[in-house]
């Protein structure tokens, strides 16, 4: 069993981490207002332990923004707790190897290699250097970038930065235990076809495992055949919050994207499949 003291603000300790509940975060009263627009509005969401949520949702509704939020990096008003705890008693070493997070974009103003890029996840780990050149290889395979480990980063394309910084969260996520949440802003916007399946296989293979994984998608039929749910944003709110199945309803798409679908069903995998209309 995985466990481990955290600091909260004000210097004490928190309990023992060992948190064995299946909801793993929760969010209440969400609002985020910026440049006097409201972006959130009263959103309200829990998040599970072996779930793969879709965030979906029309450019500018909030997907993004209630990452940053949830991460801190936006100011929102609401409540979040993770594992049980208020999000403010988690000191910041303690949260980074819980919760990873996949940015739209990443930069780095040093000339690394590959493989130098990944091991910037481990640096909070507790193991040897053996152990995580061990880590490393393996995020490194399971991304498909284990080929361009001795490459200079400024040479690769944008989609092999989105992989690399991929396994570079998932060896920051190493010694988790049965606790991780791993969000991914818009994990496929760089990828081609193979890589945008083989990533969201991977992020459906570790809610599998246990972890709670969102990801921000724009593709409906990338989200309707790997997440176990979706929450489907419009104007600030939550419109939709189901199964692939039950949320992606025409009406449903027609009312959020303003534009008319039909919807079948998937002839091997089942899912629905969602055609312009």
């Amino acid at each position: 069993m995985f466990s481990f003291f955290s600091s909260t603000k004000s210097g004490r300790k928190a309990s023992i981490f060992n948190y064995q509940g299946p909801e793993t975060v929760a969010i209440e009263n969400l609002s985020v207002t910026l440049s006097g627009r409201v972006i959130l509005d009263n959103i309200n969401l829990s998040l599970n332990r072996g779930e793969f949520t879709a965030l979906l949702g029309p450019n500018g509704t909030g997907k993004s923004t209630l990452l940053k939020s949830l991460t801190g990096e936006i100011a929102a008003h609401g409540q979040f707790s993770l594992f049980g705890q208020p999000r403010e008693q988690w000191a910041s070493e303690d949260l980074a190897k819980h919760v990873g997070v996949l940015p739209q974009s990443s930069s780095l103003s040093f000339n690394f290699t590959a493989r130098e890029v990944v091991a910037l996840g481990g640096l909070n780990l507790t193991m040897s250097q053996e152990e995580l050149d061990l880590v490393i290889d393996e995020m490194m395979r399971q991304t498909d970038v284990i080929h361009l480990a001795n490459r200079d980063y400024p040479t690769l394309s944008g989609g092999e930065k989105q992989r690399l910084h991929l396994a570079r969260v998932l060896t920051q996520l190493e010694q988790s235990g049965s606790n991780s949440i791993l969000l991914l802003d818009e994990p496929t916007s760089a990828l081609d076809i193979h890589h945008q399946h083989s990533t969201l296989a991977l992020a459906q293979t570790l809610a599998k495992k246990g972890a709670t994984v969102v990801a921000v998608l724009h593709d409906l039929n990338l989200a309707a055949q790997y997440a176990d749910r979706i929450v489907l944003l419009n104007n600030g709110s939550i419109v939709s919050d189901d199964t692939p199945t039950n949320a992606l309803s025409s009406q449903v798409i027609k009312e959020v994207y303003q534009h008319n679908v039909a919807i079948i069903s998937h002839p091997t995998l089942g899912h629905p499949v969602v055609i312009a209309a």
